[in-house]
């Protein structure tokens, strides 16, 4: 959806659990609560997107993180760890048929959540760990690359020829801002660009964009209020799919609230950004008939 040159750029098709996802497809969702509270929680939340697939007619992946690892304090809540969280991930899998995605922090993780995952998650921070690409990119499961806050969007192109080194080209780029001065993220639209040049689905992170990394101190902020506009840009820009993180009531949430939606602002968010979509779509096919 993006034309360098006189030429459109389309990226190629992930297979992920049952879903196809990036080429001319239908704009796809990436979503769940940031970390793992409870089941009881979690599984509300898949239900929640379960029905939101069905009436928006979207594919959706599941996200939960089973320990967030880069929390800002060490009294941060990280989640119930790796087994009793893909055990979590597994009933999700299993009870409501999404497929599901969860960040890695070490090699040693890799094999069991490979076991459980659809697709591996490599955080912004540890975009550049060599050996942990490497090992994720070997288990043949899709990876979703988070660009980091430190890295241009051409730097990724590197990110990425790790990855299909180790044997895997089954690979999304997420946008998730770049660090702008202290505590602040800057979205750069011009990267979705950049990175979808690559040939690979991109992915605008609309949650953690409007993130203020330790802006509270011991914790993040957020401006919840930005998140709708900048994913609407990203998607009128070429995003192939959206990355949001939600809550039942993010202001009660133990990791990323203040940048999570709640449940009622979800549903009308996507049903625009699916006309936005369209409307981009159309635009390719008048610019380039037959590639649809």
């Amino acid at each position: 959806m993006v034309a360098e040159n006189g030429k459109i750029k389309v990226s190629s098709r992930v297979k992920i659990g049952d879903l196809t996802v990036g080429g001319n497809g239908p704009l796809f969702l990436i979503s769940g609560p940031c970390v793992i509270e409870n089941k009881e929680l979690t599984l509300k939340v898949a239900r929640f997107l379960k029905g939101l697939a069905q009436r928006v007619k979207i594919p959706v992946i599941f996200k939960s993180s089973y320990d967030k690892a880069n929390r800002t304090s060490i009294e941060s809540f990280r989640g119930p760890g790796l087994n009793e969280g893909l055990e979590i991930l597994k009933e999700v899998k299993n009870t409501m048929g999404l497929p599901i995605l969860s960040d890695i922090h070490q090699v040693s993780e890799i094999g069991k959540a490979a076991e459980i995952l659809d697709i591996i998650q490599i955080p912004a921070f540890l975009s550049r760990q060599t050996d942990l690409i490497l090992e994720a990119a070997r288990t043949r499961l899709p990876i979703n690359i988070k660009k980091g806050q430190f890295l241009s969007p051409w730097d990724i192109e590197q990110v990425v020829l790790k990855a299909v080194s180790g044997g895997n080209s089954s690979i999304l780029l997420t946008e998730r801002g770049t660090s702008f001065g202290y505590n602040n993220l800057i979205v750069d639209m011009r990267s979705l660009s950049v990175m979808k040049n690559l040939g690979y689905p991109v992915v605008f992170d609309a949650t953690h964009g409007v993130q203020l990394p330790g802006g509270r101190g011991k914790s993040s902020g957020g401006q919840r209020q930005f998140v709708a506009p900048l994913a609407r840009a990203a998607v009128a820009a070429g995003a192939d799919g959206v990355f949001l993180e939600i809550h039942p009531d993010p202001d009660s949430a133990l990791s990323d609230g203040p940048n999570s939606l709640p449940f009622e602002q979800v549903e009308p968010l996507l049903n625009t950004l699916k006309k936005i979509h369209r409307l981009v779509r159309e635009k390719v096919t008048k610019a380039r008939p037959g590639t649809m």
